[in-house]
C-alpha cells in the first residue's frame, strides 16, 4: 500500500481543478473588490488574456483537421440553438417566477464559454473544433437571440449590437492575433507551456471576479438545482453528439455543449429582462467553470490522452 499523501497526489493530478477551487473560495470570502474589479472591465481583460493564450497553443495541423468533423460541428451547431434553449426554459421553471427564473431562462441561449476552448486544451481534446464552435455558435446566438426569446418569454427585446461588439473584442481579436503568432513562429515546447499556465492563470482570476458577484441567499437553492440540471443535461447532449468522432474531438464537443458563457448570457438577461435577472448568471459561472476545470483533469489523466492542440 502506497503510503503518499492523498492530498498532494490529488494536487498534482488535478492542478487546474485545485486552483479554480481556490479561486473560487476566494471571490466567494472577499466579494466586494471583486466587484469593483468586473465593473472595471476586469472580466473582458481576462477573457481576452485566456483566448489569446489559448489560441497561441492551436497548431496550424488542428486547424486543417477540424474539416474532418464538420459534421459533428453542425450538429452541435444546430442542437445549441434549438435544444439548449428549449432545456434552459424547462429548467428555469424550477426556480420561481421572476428575475432568477428570467436569468436561468437564457442560460441555453448564449454561445459556447470562451473558457471551454481552454479546458478542452487542458483534456487534451481538440481545442480547433472548440474555437470553430466558439466562434459558430456566438454568431448563430447574437443572430438569434431575440428571435429565440420572442418564443419562450414575453416582453422581451435584445439589441444585440452592443453584444457583438464586445464579442470582436474580446473573442475575434486575441483569437486571431493568437492563432497567426502561432502559424507565423514555431513555437517551442516552453513557449507552449508558458501559454498553457497563463491560460490557466487567467481562468482562475476569472473564477475570482465571477465567484465575487455571487450572493448566497436562501432563494438560490432552486437556482442552484436549475443550473445543475441544465450542466447535467447538455454534457449528455455533448456525449451524444461526439460518439460518432474521435476521442479528442468528442471531448470538444462535450466541454463546449455543457459550458455556456456566462457573461453573455447576463448580458442578453439584462438587455431582455433588466439587470436583477443577470443575477444568477454568476452562480452559474462558477459551476461551469468547476465543471468544466474538473471534467478536464478528468479526462487528462485517462492512458493515451495526449494534448491535441
Amino acid at each position: 500500500m502506497s503510503s503518499r499523501p492523498r492530498v498532494p497526489r490529488i494536487i498534482g493530478t488535478y492542478p487546474e481543478l485545485v486552483l479554480v477551487i481556490i479561486a473560487a473560495g476566494v471571490g466567494l470570502a472577499v466579494g466586494r473588490p471583486f466587484r469593483w474589479a468586473d465593473g472595471h472591465q476586469g472580466i473582458n481583460a481576462l477573457l481576452f488574456v485566456l483566448v489569446f493564450a489559448t489560441a497561441m497553443t492551436v497548431s496550424t495541423d488542428s486547424l486543417r483537421r477540424v474539416l474532418s468533423s464538420w459534421k459533428q460541428l453542425a450538429a452541435a451547431l444546430v442542437l445549441g440553438v434549438t435544444v439548449l434553449p428549449a432545456l434552459s426554459w424547462l429548467a428555469s421553471h424550477l426556480v420561481a417566477a421572476g428575475p432568477l427564473r428570467d436569468g436561468i431562462m437564457v442560460v441555453g441561449i448564449a454561445p459556447c464559454e470562451i473558457a471551454s476552448v481552454a479546458t478542452t486544451a487542458m483534456a487534451g481534446g481538440a481545442a480547433a473544433l472548440a474555437a470553430a464552435l466558439l466562434i459558430g455558435s456566438t454568431l448563430l446566438s447574437v443572430a438569434l437571440a431575440g428571435l429565440i426569446l420572442s418564443f419562450v418569454a414575453n416582453n422581451a427585446h435584445v439589441h444585440p449590437v452592443h453584444v457583438l461588439i464586445n464579442l470582436v473584442v474580446v473573442v475575434g481579436i486575441p483569437l486571431t492575433a493568437g492563432l497567426l503568432l502561432a502559424a507565423a513562429r514555431n513555437l517551442s515546447p516552453r513557449s507552449i507551456t508558458v501559454a498553457e499556465w497563463t491560460a490557466t492563470g487567467a481562468l482562475a482570476g476569472l473564477v475570482v471576479l465571477v465567484a465575487g458577484q455571487v450572493h448566497i441567499e436562501a432563494a438560490y437553492v432552486g437556482v442552484l438545482f436549475a443550473i445543475l440540471v441544465i450542466v447535467a443535461a447538455s454534457a449528455l447532449l455533448g456525449v451524444g453528439i461526439g460518439l460518432t468522432t474521435s476521442r479528442e474531438g468528442s471531448t470538444s464537443l462535450l466541454l463546449t455543449t455543457s459550458m455556456r458563457d456566462f457573461a453573455i448570457a447576463a448580458a442578453l438577461a439584462s438587455a431582455a429582462f433588466g439587470p436583477e435577472a443577470a443575477a444568477p448568471l454568476g452562480l452559474y459561472g462558477v459551476v461551469v467553470l468547476l465543471w468544466g476545470t474538473g471534467v478536464a483533469g478528468l479526462l487528462r489523466s485517462r492512458p493515451g490522452t495526449s494534448p491535441q492542440h
